[in-house]
């Protein structure tokens, strides 16, 4: 497995951004976007867990207009929550979507390109692939791990392309209701997978933070993989 950092170009200028190639240096592409703590080593993590199967992974760093991209650890969530408030939400949209375009381009994707996203990244993420689709172009799998941000989205955005939603049914910040609420209108796609957790918080799978769910996190991973094999084959 392979690392380096790399840019994405965008209309303004270009945004840097980070990269991992399997260790055969091809392969499907995953656009991978962080939660509000920026690309933390837990993000690096994951990510390097999905170039451990086989994908190509692209990290962007979705602050990179305000300056400070982090990452912040969780004895600074108020300045990360801070990042989020500030963010210009349809820039980081448009800057997603232009990190899926570019990685399609990439000489070392061969086969389809997808999303996966983590809280703040998992909002973003299916705004990123609902405006691809409205654009003709969009994503070929989402996943979405509780993305707090699809409360507001779901009533006027819809992702057709196959999805995969992670929930904990303990989330302080998104409660049962919600959840359940969500888990309704989201599978009115047929191509949607929605899977919740009991006794699961916000953030479970964060092993860094204070909500790490170890049961859920482990189940929620394998669900991942599998479903990205089905729906975002390797070559053989």
């Amino acid at each position: 497995m392979a690392y380096s950092t790399t840019s994405v170009p965008t209309p303004d200028v270009d945004m840097p951004a980070h990269l991992w190639l399997p260790e055969q240096g091809t392969g499907p592409g995953i656009v991978l976007l962080q939660e509000i703590f920026g690309i933390s080593d837990y993000v690096r993590r994951r990510a390097q867990d999905l170039a451990d199967l086989g994908y190509v992974v692209l990290a962007p760093e979705i602050y990179w207009r305000s300056g400070d991209v982090g990452p912040f650890g969780w004895d600074s969530i108020e300045q990360a929550i801070g990042k989020v408030t500030e963010l210009d939400w349809a820039g980081a949209v448009n800057d997603g979507a232009a990190a899926v375009e570019h990685l399609r381009g990439c000489k070392e994707v061969t086969g389809g390109t997808g999303i996966v996203g983590f809280c703040f990244g998992g909002g973003l993420g299916f705004n990123v692939a609902a405006q691809l689709e409205a654009d003709g172009q969009g994503a070929d799998a989402l996943v979405a791990f509780y993305g707090s941000a699809l409360r507001d989205l779901i009533d006027h955005l819809t992702v057709t392309a196959p999805s995969l939603h992670h929930f904990g049914l303990s989330d302080q910040y998104i409660d049962a209701t919600e959840v359940r609420r969500l888990e309704s209108v989201l599978t009115e796609q047929s191509a949607t997978t929605f899977h919740t957790y009991e006794g699961a918080d916000h953030a479970f799978d964060n092993p860094d933070g204070p909500l790490h769910h170890p049961e859920a996190s482990a189940l929620a991973w394998q669900r991942t993989v599998d479903w990205l094999a089905e729906h975002l084959p390797l070559g053989n």
